[in-house]
């Protein structure tokens, strides 16, 4: 290779280091909760690049904790077992009987396989759900259905978060990766509990810069399905007025970025998780991807 080609190659790379300098200088030392799911989750190259962003962001002096659910693992997992799956209000009934192969498959392969691919680059990350040293406690969750409220089962609304043992794990430099399970408040069970809900609940309780929320979309349409416009920012406020108009899968989401922004995180973003290197496209550039909500204090034109 000619020393020209090497100083051209070599410019653009540089630049791009370049850019992410304030991001950096921004970021260092702050905590970013990611929830991983949807494709990010089972597509190998995906997950492979997952794990190099989470890595990236921990040697770029941040704070990542991950939260992760398993809707399609848990659903061929239940398949396995002769289990029917039923939905209720958007909520998978999950009976003691799922219970046990819902935990069984967070915690025993979703959680292990993320792990892994962590640890590949290093003694990086350990796993632990939301029964371990109470970091996420809830009670029965109860809908409602046509003004009645339906027993799901052993879905749970969290009630709780304790922070010591993921705050402990970041304090020794490693990278917790948490199973959206948690203890009960009120008898000796489990319940499983929405990962989107516990991502943000964690954030918020963490006192996390940001909460960044993996999706199968490119963020908050505008108009949908009239128009593929993204929401690139809003504030709180605006977020909580389009919530009753949102596709059902979103609202867990949005409601949860809501959650955090109003519990103190700085900023909660919904972002591509189709897109490799999704995570670092949003927080190293001056573009950003997806979807940022801020407080209300802060003028939705003006967040960074």
């Amino acid at each position: 290779m000619s020393h020209v080609t090497r100083k051209h190659t070599a410019l653009p790379k540089a630049q791009i280091l370049i850019e992410a300098l304030p991001w950096l200088t921004r970021h260092r030392g702050k905590t970013v909760v990611v929830k991983f799911g949807g494709n990010a989750m089972v597509d190998g190259d995906l997950k492979a690049a997952f794990a190099q962003d989470i890595v990236f962001l921990h040697h770029a002096g941040l704070k990542p904790v991950v939260v992760h659910g398993g809707g399609p693992q848990i659903s061929a997992a239940l398949d396995r077992h002769g289990i029917v799956s039923e939905f209720k209000a958007g909520l998978r009934v999950t009976t003691e009987e799922a219970m046990d192969v819902v935990r069984m498959v967070l915690a025993g392969q979703v959680q292990r396989e993320l792990v892994g691919l962590l640890n590949e680059h290093g003694a990086l990350a350990v796993g632990l759900t939301g029964e371990d040293a109470h970091t996420i406690t809830a009670t029965r969750h109860r809908p409602t259905i046509d003004g009645q409220p339906v027993d799901i089962g052993r879905v749970g609304e969290i009630t709780a978060i304790d922070t010591g043992a993921v705050e402990a794990l970041l304090a020794d430099g490693r990278i917790p990766v948490v199973s959206s399970i948690a203890r009960s408040q009120d008898d000796g069970h489990v319940y499983n509990v929405n990962a989107d809900t516990a991502a943000a609940a964690l954030a918020a309780a963490l006192g996390a810069e940001t909460l960044m929320v993996l999706t199968d979309v490119e963020g908050l349409y505008e108009d949908w399905p009239n128009s593929d416009e993204v929401i690139s920012r809003l504030t709180a406020s605006q977020l909580e007025k389009l919530l009753p108009e949102l596709a059902s899968g979103m609202v867990p989401k949005m409601e949860g970025c809501l959650h955090a922004v109003r519990g103190g995180v700085t900023t909660a973003r919904v972002i591509d998780g189709r897109v490799q290197h999704s995570i670092l496209l949003e927080i190293f550039t001056d573009e950003g991807i997806g979807t940022m909500v801020v407080p209300d204090d802060e003028e939705a034109g003006d967040a960074v």
